[in-house]
């Protein structure tokens, strides 16, 4: 099967980029497990807060607003978001209602929108109340469905074995199936510096991080459904409604090789315990857990483009977990790159970006 662009990975970065490349050439996307956003994407905490993660994330954030809002109807639905902190966290507090272009509120009004906190332990409260809800599987399939119809093909149970580069391009070998492209995209996930080495390219560096995740029945009998996402100062600890249950997150960040992550029973039980030291309800039931892999380049920042070094070898890498709020822009901008076109975003964003940062 030959194409423009063989994408390997079918999370919201590959999937985002197929559909933007397919508007360029002809696409296949090729996805190791038998259904779209398995990993890291399947497993994501969907939220859309446009002041989360480093300046670069940020601008993507920003840039990818208004596709969030109006893009098939639109992705949102209203969440807010909550940091609260304790006795002793003053000065963390502070950093982080700063970077966070938090609005500081009242013990009263934070326990109005959440009663369990406890008026003993949390001293500090900030709120953004347009932080929202992301709806990510309908995200993922579709920029697939975009991808399809501009006569792209969506591969599934097709684990690459084989990379092997020529003057015709690149040649793959999936499941016993081969492919030529004349581009290669990594958007492997946790796996991009594993796929770049079977290409024959030097690896960036990528760290998969564990982030591992509760589900508990609603604290207390309460009607969680309009509660604002919570997090503990320093990104400590989070939880957010979900189906009237409620996700609590140790926030962990354990570096690991890449693998269908689980939780930690120790590390899900050390989260457990910092957010119940900020509310009255205990935990009495864990229903269910999980876990996913968060991959971080170096710097913190996605890599976006062609290897400077080989440059039909195109990473979409280490979003971190800002893979759903950045991915509009992202996938905008690495069309853009590839098909000439000026970007909006601004030369030190593009430039923090880069894969040639790393080189």
């Amino acid at each position: 099967m030959k194409c423009d662009f063989l994408i390997i990975g079918g999370g919201i970065a590959g999937t985002s980029a197929a559909a933007r490349l397919s508007e360029l050439g002809h696409v296949v996307l090729l996805e190791m497990e038998e259904a779209l956003g398995y990993h890291a994407s399947g497993r994501s905490a969907a939220m859309f807060e446009e002041n989360y993660g480093p300046p670069s994330v940020v601008a993507l954030n920003k840039a990818s607003a208004s596709y969030h809002h109006t893009a098939n109807g639109g992705y949102l639905t209203p969440r807010g978001f909550m940091l609260i902190s304790g006795p002793d966290q003053e000065q963390q507090f502070a950093s982080d209602i700063r970077d966070l272009h938090l609005d500081e509120i009242t013990f009263a009004e934070a326990q109005a929108r959440v009663p369990i906190l406890n008026p003993k332990t949390v001293t500090h409260a900030g709120l953004h109340e347009a932080a929202q809800d992301l709806d990510t599987d309908r995200m993922v399939q579709d920029f697939a469905k975009v991808a399809r119809s501009n006569g792209g093909k969506v591969v599934t149970r097709a684990k690459v074995t084989s990379i092997r580069h020529s003057a015709g391009g690149w040649q793959v070998e999936a499941s016993g199936e081969s492919y030529v492209a004349k581009q290669l995209v990594n958007a492997a996930g946790a796996w991009v510096d594993e796929i770049a080495a079977m290409a024959g390219v030097a690896p960036i560096g990528i760290a998969p991080r564990r982030r591992s995740m509760a589900r508990l029945p609603a604290p207390g009998g309460h009607d969680v459904t309009k509660w604002p996402m919570l997090m503990g100062v320093g990104e400590t600890w989070y939880a957010k409604p979900d189906a009237g249950k409620l996700l609590v997150s140790p926030a962990d960040a354990d570096l690991v090789t890449p693998h269908d992550a689980y939780a930690d029973d120790m590390v899900l039980a050390e989260g457990l315990a910092r957010y119940e030291e900020m509310v009255t309800t205990p935990v009495t039931r864990v229903e269910s857990n999980w876990a996913g892999l968060r991959s971080f380049s170096p710097d913190g920042s996605l890599v976006l483009g062609p290897d400077p070094e080989r440059p039909d070898f195109i990473w979409c890498a280490a979003q971190g977990g800002y893979g759903f709020q950045t991915a509009p822009a992202a996938s905008r901008l690495l069309a853009d790159l590839l098909g000439g076109q000026t970007s909006e975003l601004d030369a030190a964003t593009r430039a923090a970006l880069s894969p040639e940062r790393l080189r």
